[in-house]
C-alpha cells in the first residue's frame, strides 16, 4: 500500500470486545489506528499487538462519560495522530432494569455514553472529513434498537437514538463525501455481560464473537467510496438473540 493510500482510523472502546477485535482487524488490513478508551494498560496491549502486524497504533485515554470534553479531546487526537479516514464509535455501556426501576441518573448515564458521546465524537472528526470531502463513520448500535427487550429500556432507547443519529448525519453529509453506517449486532460474547450494570443470563456460546462483528465493520469501512452500507443487522445463526 502506498503512502497516499494509507488510511487512519480512530476506534472508541478499543481496549476490549468489539473495539479490540476491530482494532486488530484494521491493523491486519494495513490501517493505522488511534485507540481510545479509559484503560491505558489494556489499550497499550492492543496497540502492541497491532504494531506487531506493522501499522502505527497510538493510545489515548479519554473518559467518554465527560461529554462536555469529548469533542475537543477527539479533535486534538485527530490533530496529533493525523486526519482520520474512518471513525468507529464502539464505546458504550450495557444496562438492565425495568423502566420503573431506572433512576434518572442511570438513564442519563446510558444516554451520555451510548448516544451523546457518539454525537460529540462525530462532531470532533466531522470538520476535517468535510474539508477533505471524504470519510467513513461506523456506529455500533444493537439489535435492541430494532427489537426492544423488557428490562433493557434505557439501553434500547439509547441504541435506537443512535440509529436515528446515524441516519440523519448520513443524509446531511452525503454531499460532503462522508458515509455513515449503523451496525446492529445481535448478542455478542463480550465483557459487557460481566459488568455490574448488566444482569442477564444468556447462553454466551450461541452469541456472535467480537471478531465476526469486527469483520463486518472492516467490510463497511473498505467498501469503494461510491457505495455505502446505511445499516447492517448482524445476527447469530444459532438463535434469536
Amino acid at each position: 500500500m502506498s503512502v497516499e493510500q494509507k488510511r487512519r482510523a480512530l476506534i472508541t472502546g478499543a481496549s476490549s470486545g468489539i473495539g479490540k477485535a476491530t482494532a486488530l482487524a484494521f491493523a491486519k488490513a494495513g490501517i493505522d489506528i488511534a485507540l481510545v478508551s479509559r484503560s491505558v494498560d489494556k489499550l497499550t496491549a492492543v496497540a502492541v499487538a497491532a504494531e506487531h502486524v506493522g501499522v502505527t497504533a497510538k493510545v489515548y485515554a479519554v473518559d467518554l462519560a465527560c461529554v462536555d470534553q469529548v469533542q475537543e479531546q477527539i479533535q486534538a487526537i485527530a490533530h496529533e495522530f493525523g486526519d482520520i479516514d474512518i471513525l468507529v464509535n464502539n464505546a458504550g455501556i450495557g444496562y438492565t432494569a425495568n423502566l420503573s426501576d431506572t433512576p434518572l441518573h442511570d438513564w442519563q448515564r446510558v444516554m451520555d455514553l451510548n448516544l451523546t458521546s457518539v454525537f460529540q465524537c462525530m462532531m470532533g472528526i466531522l470538520p476535517a472529513m468535510r474539508a477533505r470531502e471524504t470519510g467513513t463513520i461506523i456506529n455500533v448500535a444493537s439489535i435492541a434498537a430494532k427489537q426492544p427487550f423488557p428490562g433493557w429500556g434505557a439501553y434500547s432507547v439509547s441504541k435506537a437514538g443512535l440509529i436515528a443519529l446515524s441516519q440523519t448525519l448520513a443524509q446531511e453529509e452525503r454531499a460532503h463525501g462522508i458515509r455513515v453506517t449503523a451496525i446492529c449486532p445481535g448478542a455478542v460474547n463480550t465483557e459487557l455481560w460481566d459488568t455490574e450494570t448488566v444482569n442477564a443470563d444468556f447462553n454466551r456460546s450461541n452469541m456472535l464473537t467480537p471478531e465476526i462483528v469486527a469483520q463486518s465493520i472492516l467490510h463497511a469501512a473498505l467498501l469503494p467510496q461510491q457505495a455505502a452500507i446505511d445499516e447492517l443487522i448482524l445476527m447469530p445463526s444459532a438463535g434469536v438473540l
